[in-house]
């Protein structure tokens, strides 16, 4: 049996941090306006997906998109995340009504602990962005190829645009007086290295939706297998 893969930042989301993950969201105005965008996206990622009845929504965080998802009342959501503190505090902070809706799973993105072909889309937000090795995105890819029957939505940062400039900017600034073992669990990647990791995974890229065009770093895609 292969072992997982475990990732540095994926330890820190003790029970404290999966509170702060979710009050976060909440804080100022800016961050609930990013939420709406947010959600402005996902919503028409999963009409193009062709509104998906069974949805794995991995990670699923502190359950942020969970009411999104439950808006189609014959969905059934099944919502996984690595840690156990992000599952629970999603169940205890989510509406009830919505939270009946959901199946918790605790797995990995590398090791999805479901059968081949079992849903018909994966939701994945906020989570390719923190994946700096190319090795690490194909593993996480060909589990999503595994696990999905159709399609595949995910967000990711990516480059080609002014937030992306400035943030190369900012690093090359701070890697002169960084140490030497500093963690990095952020990355902006270029368009066409994830483009060709979507195609050898065996996806193909339907649509590119990205937050505010030529200015944010986030985009989502909406992928289908074949």
């Amino acid at each position: 049996m292969r072992s997982p893969i475990k990732l540095e930042f994926s330890e820190k989301y003790d029970q404290q941090h999966a509170q702060e993950y979710f009050l976060k969201h909440q804080d100022g105005l800016a961050r609930r306006m990013s939420h709406k965008r947010d959600e402005q996206l996902a919503r028409r990622a999963l009409a193009l997906a062709g509104e998906p009845g069974l949805v794995l929504d991995l990670p699923c965080g502190a359950g942020r998109f969970w009411p999104l998802l439950a808006e189609k009342p014959n969905r059934v959501i099944i919502g996984a995340d690595n840690s156990e503190a992000m599952i629970a505090t999603a169940c205890a902070a989510q509406p009830p009504e919505v939270v009946a809706r959901v199946r918790p799973l605790q797995t990995s993105a590398f090791d999805i602990d479901l059968p081949d072909n079992s849903v018909d889309s994966i939701f994945c937000m906020r989570l390719l962005h923190h994946i700096g090795e190319s090795a690490h995105r194909k593993a996480i890819l060909s589990e999503f190829q595994r696990v999905s029957r159709d399609s595949v939505i995910l967000s990711l940062w990516v480059d080609g645009n002014f937030k992306a400039w400035r943030r190369k900017k900012l690093e090359q600034r701070r890697s002169v007086k960084a140490e030497q073992d500093s963690f990095q669990n952020r990355f902006v990647l270029p368009v066409e290295t994830v483009e060709e990791e979507f195609k050898a995974a065996g996806f193909r890229i339907q649509e590119r939706l990205d937050f505010l065009p030529f200015y944010a770093m986030w985009r989502v895609y909406v992928l289908r297998k074949g």
